[in-house]
């Protein structure tokens, strides 16, 4: 290691744990659970494509401190119960040092609830949710490298109030996500004085949509906001599109664009807003886009560039700064210590920033555009 890379470690991890180790051979092993089937699936086959390309690559230079990272991944289904069966096994059985990459806001409350991670002391790094009840009140165990969704219904409601529009609908899973995101709908819309005049729910792990759509298109918005994952997001637009041609239409960040345009098509979705809270996988102008890019190509070629990935790549490159800073034989307390003392982490031209009483590394918010093409713009 160079003696700029020691002394960039030292100020970015702070005192802990600093001394050179020993090398071991034993793994570090590090738990994710994330729904690979059902609704949710395509989702989940980034999220922990984007992580393990990165896990990948460090292994390839040798690990940290001659460890090797071993990654076991679970599949949920986007379910409750499994999450918690799975993340059990994982601490329990698998030992686990850390969590890495969950999915669902209810799903993750329900580990806070039956107090999983506090009885394990254990972190879980870069989960796919800007739910609020997962950040307020405050909890150690979690360390969140997104903003919140309150923090994308403002960003929503801010750039629709500038262009006039007062009159807004929200289209929401029935669950912690969608209630937490029309929660955040809500208090922007009181901030900026715009009305909501229609709210409609569906049922998580389903399509139904077609009372939340009738029931929306009577009220007649100027505007609809989508709290929804991707495949009742394009049954929503698909329905929506045949009884209101121009109402605006705006999505959260966990939607991809480019599995809105396999299911709905190019025509439908244009001038669709949909909220980011990661800089573009794009980006020719951040390094870390370009070093994602690249080693998405060399670990997983299949794959294309996704916000959703980029996520959690960024995640993976929390996580390793992380047990990087936890010395040759870390711990879940130690890890812990060593997450909460980064501060000013530059992963490449987007930074992260912990603290002894914050979880939340990062606030980026951008509204960008589908275009005619199907493709996202700023």
């Amino acid at each position: 290691m160079s003696v700029t890379r020691l002394l960039s470690l030292l100020f970015i991890c702070g005192a802990v744990h600093a001394a050179p180790p020993p090398v071991s051979v034993s793994d570090l092993v590090i738990g994710q659970v994330a729904p690979l089937s059902g609704v949710l699936a395509k989702t989940g086959k980034q999220m922990v494509a984007g992580g393990q390309i990165y896990f990948d690559h460090i292994n390839a230079q040798g690990g940290i401190n001659g460890r090797k990272i071993r990654v076991l991944i679970k599949d949920d289904g986007y379910k409750v119960d499994e999450t918690v069966r799975l993340t059990r096994e994982l601490i329990e059985s698998d030992k686990a040092l850390a969590l890495f990459g969950f999915a669902g806001t209810g799903n993750i409350a329900e580990l806070l609830k039956l107090s999983v991670l506090k009885e394990a002391n254990i972190p879980l790094v870069a989960p796919y949710t800007g739910g609020e009840p997962l950040r307020s009140p405050f909890n150690p165990y979690i360390f969140h490298v997104r903003a919140g969704y309150g923090d994308e219904a403002e960003a929503m409601v801010n750039q629709l109030a500038t262009i006039g529009i007062k009159n807004i609908a929200v289209f929401y899973q029935n669950d912690p996500f969608g209630l937490a995101g029309l929660a955040g709908v809500e208090a922007a819309a009181a901030r900026h004085g715009a009305q909501i005049v229609s709210k409609a729910s569906y049922e998580k792990n389903t399509e139904n949509v077609e009372q939340a759509v009738n029931a929306i298109a009577k009220a007649g918005p100027q505007a609809v906001i989508m709290i929804s994952i991707t495949k009742s997001t394009a049954a929503f637009i698909q329905r929506f599109r045949k009884l209101n041609e121009s109402a605006l239409l705006f999505s959260i960040s966990v939607v991809n664009v480019n599995d809105l345009v396999e299911l709905v098509g190019t025509t439908s979705l244009r001038g669709i807003g949909i909220t980011q809270v990661a800089p573009s996988p794009t980006s020719g102008v951040l390094a870390t886009a370009r070093e994602y890019r690249t080693l998405l190509k060399k670990y997983a070629p299949q794959e294309e560039p996704s916000y959703t990935s980029f996520e959690e790549f960024l995640g993976a490159k929390v996580l390793v700064e992380g047990l990087r800073c936890s010395g040759a034989n870390p711990t879940r307390q130690k890890l812990m210590e060593a997450l909460a003392s980064i501060k000013n982490f530059d992963l490449g031209g987007h930074d992260i920033t912990f603290g002894e009483n914050n979880r939340i590394g990062s606030k980026f918010v951008e509204v960008t555009m589908i275009n005619g093409a199907g493709k996202l713009k700023k």
